[in-house]
């Protein structure tokens, strides 16, 4: 009987850990199931720029996992039960349910609304692809001199602002900072960073939290209220809620809690990869939600999962950080060098170097998800076999 592997959902961590297994393992031992949404791959890091009017290209899945033996379901996960090894989904042919022996858990996360009154009705968002082309559409109806909010200082906030600045030079935009600007940033890139806010005509609002979100305004908690045609919520993301109604142990937002090796800490035969998972990092540090954690994490899991199921010797990827990557518009951007755990250090690259650096950082990642087997060794590994079914599955999770 063939080892059943699902993986659910197909950012750049379902999809690198799918096409990964199917490159480490023999097909005839293994089926995986790659269960999706969407029939193409989503370059979220891009979003900001289809959000601006860029067309981005299309990235097909029939193309990408073609000739691996990985199979697409085309379906929305509604509920995963760990205890009966079942996922329920519905896709254009109704509701259906997948039965697994492992399970890559890789639903990712969305936007964070952070429970703000009005941000659900009234802001927009560059989290998702639906979410990026609504906000289009109402950036492309403004009119010149109209005033867009980007609420959140962060990584999202700062490329959201300064690419809706520089594609539209005619409108107001403005950046409300919960704190300083760049102020986890080295000097060097928060005068950077400064220099390209102030050079694209974008206002900080510096210590601004925004408490409410209307239809033309936000109001912070000092009382300010400024104006805002369109509102763009980029204040931090929120884990997709399945995980929470499962008996796996879990963290208090959402995430599944994994080993070194992105098990589950209490079902071993789950495994959990990118944003929905609490994994730790260098110095005890959990890894942020980010493409930059969780494409090795999705490495580490497809090898561990390939390796405990040939019966031979995990290995250990080292996940660490080198640098933060931010784009500021086309032509400007900002490389942020940083320690194993993630804090600045005094290097920085900036200017039109770092924008092709951060261009190459994205081309990179995407070619990475579309070719998945690339530059890993072409012998598969057989699962081992054992005498009864029940022994093979208690083998294959040991």
């Amino acid at each position: 009987m063939q080892h059943r592997i699902v993986v659910l959902g197909a950012g750049y961590t379902g999809a690198t850990a799918a096409g990964r297994l199917a490159k480490r393992l023999h097909r005839e031992d293994v089926t995986i199931t790659l269960v999706n949404p969407e029939p193409d791959f989503v370059e979220r890091v891009r979003l900001h720029q289809l959000a601006t009017g860029q067309d981005l290209k299309p990235r097909p899945f029939s193309e990408m996992f073609a000739g691996t033996g990985a199979e697409l379901k085309l379906a929305r996960v509604t509920a995963v039960d760990v205890d009966r090894r079942t996922v329920s989904v519905t896709g254009a042919d109704g509701p259906a349910e997948l039965a697994y022996d492992t399970l890559v858990y890789a639903l990712g996360s969305g936007w964070n609304d952070q429970g703000v009154p009005g941000t659900a009705v009234h802001a927009d968002q560059v989290a998702s692809r639906p979410g990026a082309r609504r906000l289009r559409d109402r950036l492309a109806a403004l009119e010149a001199g109209k005033p867009v909010v980007v609420v959140g200082g962060g990584l999202t906030g700062l490329e959201a602002a300064t690419e809706i600045a520089e594609a539209r030079p005619d409108l107001n935009v403005s950046l409300a900072a919960h704190d300083a600007l760049g102020d986890w940033l080295s000097a060097k890139g928060r005068t950077h960073l400064r220099k390209v806010t102030d050079r694209l005509g974008i206002e900080v609002h510096k210590h601004a939290a925004v408490t409410a979100v209307a239809a033309d305004n936000v109001t912070t908690a000092d009382g300010r209220t400024l104006p805002a045609a369109v509102t763009v919520w980029t204040t931090g993301f929120a884990v997709h809620p399945i995980a929470q109604n499962t008996t796996l142990e879990i963290t208090e937002r959402g995430q599944i809690v994994v080993d070194t090796t992105m098990r589950s800490v209490s079902h071993p035969d789950v495994y959990a990869v990118g944003d929905a998972a609490m994994a730790i990092g260098p110095h005890g540090k959990p890894l942020r939600m980010s493409c930059a954690s969780g494409i090795p994490m999705a490495w580490q899991a497809a090898d561990a999962i390939a390796a405990r199921l040939a019966g031979t010797k995990v290995p250990h990827i080292s996940i660490r950080y080198f640098q933060q990557c931010i784009s500021l518009g086309r032509r400007q951007g900002l490389i942020q060098f940083v320690t194993a755990d993630d804090r600045a250090v005094d290097r920085a690259l900036t200017g039109r170097m770092a924008a092709l650096y951060k261009e190459l950082i994205c081309k990179s990642a995407a070619w990475g998800v579309a070719n998945p087997t690339a530059g890993l060794p072409s012998r598969r590994r057989r699962v081992v076999r054992q005498e009864t079914q029940d022994h093979a599955r208690a083998e294959a999770i040991a």
